[in-house]
């Protein structure tokens, strides 16, 4: 009896991918444009549905893999990220803003309408939450690649390893250990400089220490991070409390690990001020 006769296999249907904005600069979109020969590799493997940065070709959901630039921050934002989500396979986040708040989480520890008096002519319309917050506090996130902006190897190995249905390999380990590799002399250690390496994930490639100056944790915390040793170790008698808490809120000023030992410095200074009054 003759064999039936192999067909030929048709292409797969690319997964559909959703590239959004929330508030941010778009320098992470921009890594992703950067990638050129290798976007055009990606391309092969996946359908970018809606990337406005791209095209104005933006097709709506539902998308198999939604990628989200930049954090919540107005009450538009709270409500679209819920919307986008629903319509969302699985979810990354790309970027400090996206993970972390933030440079604009800084107004997570002073007054929102204040900062709107000083930099809009009309403030009352001006429509913003009081915090900028990362996507994870709204939704569920199914992958957070840190960075500001994000690492242009990092953002290809999250989009090849999505394409392949397997987990991202990205660095956990501290920024202090490819500074080593490197051959970097320790800023801390030759030149007494503020660093927070030690508490930062790499991914940046060690630059700021390279070029004699601390890391400022634009890669956010590392894994279990030792805030405290670094505040009362390498940055006592370097800094003082208020400097080492705005030291500390930066990139990633709305991450909790950073909050955290942020807000504990500015209340051993706010004790230490009573103290001074009442004596």
């Amino acid at each position: 009896m003759q064999e039936n006769p192999v067909l030929p296999v048709k292409n797969a249907v690319k997964p559909r991918v959703a590239v959004v904005k929330f508030a941010s600069c778009d320098g992470c979109q921009l890594t992703l444009l950067d990638c050129e020969d290798e976007l055009l590799a990606i391309a092969d493997r996946v359908h970018f549905a809606h990337f406005a940065e791209a095209s104005s070709d933006l097709q709506p959901g539902p998308y198999d893999l939604t990628i989200v630039e930049g954090s919540v921050s107005t009450p538009e934002d709270r409500h679209r990220i819920v919307k986008l989500r629903a319509q969302s396979k699985k979810l990354i986040t790309i970027g400090a803003c996206a993970t972390a708040g933030g440079v604009q989480a800084l107004r997570n520890f002073a007054s929102s309408d204040e900062y709107k008096k000083a930099v809009y002519a009309s403030p009352e319309m001006i429509q913003t939450l009081s915090d900028s917050t990362p996507i994870a506090r709204h939704v569920q996130v199914d992958f957070e690649l840190r960075g500001c902006p994000v690492d242009k190897q990092q953002l290809i190995e999250v989009l090849l390893a999505f394409a392949e249905g397997r987990q991202p390999k990205t660095s956990t380990e501290s920024v202090c250990q490819p500074c080593k590799r490197r051959g970097t002399v320790c800023v801390v250690v030759a030149q007494k400089k503020p660093c927070l390496g030690p508490v930062t994930q790499a991914g940046c490639g060690s630059i700021c220490p390279a070029y004699d100056r601390g890391c400022y944790a634009c890669f956010g915390p590392s894994a279990q991070p030792n805030m405290r040793g670094l505040s009362e170790g390498l940055l006592s008698g370097k800094l003082s409390n208020p400097q080492a808490a705005m030291f500390l809120q930066s990139f990633h000023a709305a991450s909790d690990e950073f909050a955290a030992e942020s807000l504990r410095l500015w209340q051993i200074e706010s004790r230490s001020g009573k103290t001074k009054e009442a004596t």
